[in-house]
């Protein structure tokens, strides 16, 4: 059974990355498909930024906070990761440089007794995760919007002293050809700007091939089930924080099996994306 979906994953993996770089290629020559010049120690803190994608299923940030504290991860205290979302938002919605203000976002949280915890930081992020609206990067009219903006914050992150992330969001249930689609512009948006790229749409692509029988979304087929939200957050886990998701027994209340399944695509396909075997 482990071998027969190997096959399969890695077959639908190579398949798309052969895709999207083919068509990158005419726009873009680096040679790899997440390319990142910052220091790629691990985050402390992470600003999300999207949208609903994002705080659907009590928030994604919530959900890697928890297999973060579920990890092997070395070094897991003080981890902090806050959500700056907008229904329905594009990238172009969010004022990014305001998150960065002194005494602003990130300057108390709180513990889990439900007491406020100050924060004390020389800057308030490491990392900010940025994702479009979900058809925005791949619109006619819109897709140049994504690329300027992609740029204008990446700037402003590293202005501030953090790095800019890239989230890929998947295809709607029923338009899978927006995987493709998807992955090669946000492909192309990392390398142009030197970001990591979260292979999120290609994790989802994935799964369904391997599990088509697992619902990865609710009834509007484009907002995440809660078996999508945990895939995804299982593949920011492996892309942004290097740590393996597999065997984490944080599993958002999911069964064991599914989790499993869910955590292994989200790990082999962080691997294939960045070239590791």
């Amino acid at each position: 059974m482990q071998i027969s979906l190997s096959r399969t994953f890695n077959t639908l993996v190579l398949t798309s990355i052969a895709m999207l770089l083919s068509a990158c290629a005419s726009t873009q020559s680096a040679p790899s498909a997440s390319v990142a010049a910052d220091d790629m120690s691990t985050p402390k803190a992470m600003l999300w930024v999207g949208n609903s994608f994002f705080y659907y299923n009590n928030s994604m940030h919530g959900h890697v906070g928890n297999l973060i504290n579920a990890s092997t991860m070395p070094d897991k205290g003080g981890q902090r990761n806050v959500s700056a979302t907008i229904s329905g938002s594009g990238i172009n919605w969010h004022d990014v440089e305001s998150h960065f203000k002194p005494n602003g976002v990130g300057s108390y949280s709180f513990d889990r007794n439900n007491n406020v915890v100050f924060n004390t930081f020389k800057k308030p992020f490491d990392v900010v995760l940025m994702m479009d609206c979900s058809q925005c990067p791949i619109h006619p009219q819109l897709r140049p919007v994504f690329f300027e903006h992609a740029k204008k914050n990446s700037d402003l992150v590293r202005k501030n002293g953090a790095r800019p992330a890239f989230f890929m969001s998947w295809a709607y249930a029923d338009k899978p050809e927006m995987t493709e689609q998807l992955a090669a512009e946000y492909t192309n948006a990392g390398r142009a700007n030197k970001a990591e790229v979260v292979p999120a749409g290609l994790a989802f692509a994935a799964s369904i091939k391997a599990r088509p029988d697992l619902n990865l979304y609710v009834p509007d087929k484009r907002h995440p089930s809660l078996a999508g939200t945990y895939l995804a957050a299982c593949t920011v886990l492996a892309s942004i924080y290097k740590t393996n998701p597999e065997g984490n027994t944080y599993t958002a209340g999911l069964d064991a099996a599914t989790a499993k399944h869910l955590q292994s695509v989200a790990w082999q396909t962080v691997q294939e994306y960045n070239g590791r075997k």
